[in-house]
């Protein structure tokens, strides 16, 4: 397939928050027609999220917080109940989960696992997400978490019942793909 694309120029239309880029390039169908095409892409770099689930309570770890793109789409508050999550910077995925999970959830994890990974929306974010997920106790709470300050985090942390959270899937108050995902793949695996 990489010999089929061949990148013609790149422009930075924004560098604000991340990079937002158009890019002309041309394409080779299987035919052997060239054809150019321009698209946008956004870079926010690559992410973790991760899902703390206890079996003995039957419980997960969630956040809630606000959201502006879902906000200015339609969402009234703009509040979300998501899967903790965070970009990797320069750190691997699981340190970078790790990292986020005690300043998001106040949890200091100790197993991880990884689930799996994917993009999130290929079709305009060049992301790469990495999924895990770790069982969690009340031992392990070390702060009250909610976010960094410098970073003008304000995370709310929900404790939930594992099957009210697929309630909430079905009664759309569950929103966030990435949440639904580990969500359906704790169900998946029977793990709760």
């Amino acid at each position: 397939m990489i010999d089929r694309v061949k990148i013609l120029d790149t422009k930075i239309l924004s560098d604000n928050w991340y990079i937002l880029k158009k890019i002309t390039y041309e394409f080779f169908k299987k035919d052997g027609s060239r054809h150019v095409q321009e698209r946008e892409a956004y870079d926010r770099g690559n992410g973790a999220t991760i899902l703390l689930y206890n079996t003995k309570n039957h419980s997960i770890i969630l956040t809630k917080q606000f959201r502006l793109p879902t906000y200015i789409n339609g969402n009234e508050t703009g509040m979300l109940i998501e899967a903790c999550a965070g970009l990797l910077d320069k750190d691997n995925p699981e340190e970078c989960i790790r990292r986020e999970t005690e300043e998001e959830t106040g949890y200091q994890i100790k197993a991880i696992q990884k689930a799996f990974q994917a993009y999130m929306s290929p079709g305009s974010v060049t992301e790469i997400l990495h999924f895990f997920i770790a069982e969690y106790d009340a031992e392990m709470k070390i702060n009250e978490g909610g976010g960094l300050e410098s970073e003008q985090e304000n995370i709310e942390v929900l404790e939930i019942d594992f099957q009210k959270a697929i309630e909430m899937i079905e009664k759309g108050e569950i929103m966030d793909a990435k949440t639904i995902m580990l969500i359906q793949y704790l169900q998946l695996k029977n793990i709760l």
